[in-house]
């Protein structure tokens, strides 16, 4: 199975997706690694990072392992990307969008996080506002953080799920 995670920069998306791959035992892709990746390779990223993380995913679902992706996915041009490596793997896929509905506890979010990858610039609150991040047209899992509880956000999540056996 293919999961997707969508969502603005600080809404929770890693912390969530980090527990719920411990969790599950699943393949975990963030894109934010695979682009800092590059950067320090010398590269300029444009689309290269989800470009990489297609096929990686691709490759981990062809071979039965279910495979979580981290990323903003900002557009429908990105979303249906991932569809499409979910389609070509022949497996199902979950769109989960990551929300923090409350905007001083998003900004504050933003404003106190601490790169966790070396060399990664995380961005601004004005950044998180003003990034093109278009609104969904199709269904979707849609997990508020506003509580903070990655607990309960990945049980929602698992309750989406197919049953494992």
């Amino acid at each position: 199975m293919l999961i997707v995670f969508s969502g603005l920069p600080g809404a929770g998306k890693t912390a969530i997706a980090r527990e719920l791959a411990r969790t599950i035992a699943a393949v975990h892709l963030r894109i934010d690694s695979i682009e800092q990746a590059l950067h320090r390779a010398g590269h300029r990223v444009e689309s290269e990072g989800y470009d990489i993380a297609y096929a990686v995913a691709d490759d981990n679902l062809r071979v039965g392992r279910t495979v979580i992706a981290d990323c903003v996915n900002p557009w429908s041009l990105t979303r249906d990307a991932w569809r499409a490596v979910a389609e070509r793997a022949g497996v199902a896929a979950l769109d989960v969008e990551v929300v923090c509905s409350d905007a001083a506890e998003h900004r504050r979010r933003v404003e106190s996080r601490e790169a966790d990858i070396a060399g990664h610039v995380l961005p601004t609150w004005r950044d998180v506002v003003e990034r093109d991040y278009h609104a969904w047209d199709r269904d979707r899992l849609v997990v508020d953080t506003t509580a903070g509880e990655v607990g309960v956000a990945v049980g929602a999540i698992m309750a989406r799920l197919p049953a494992r056996g």
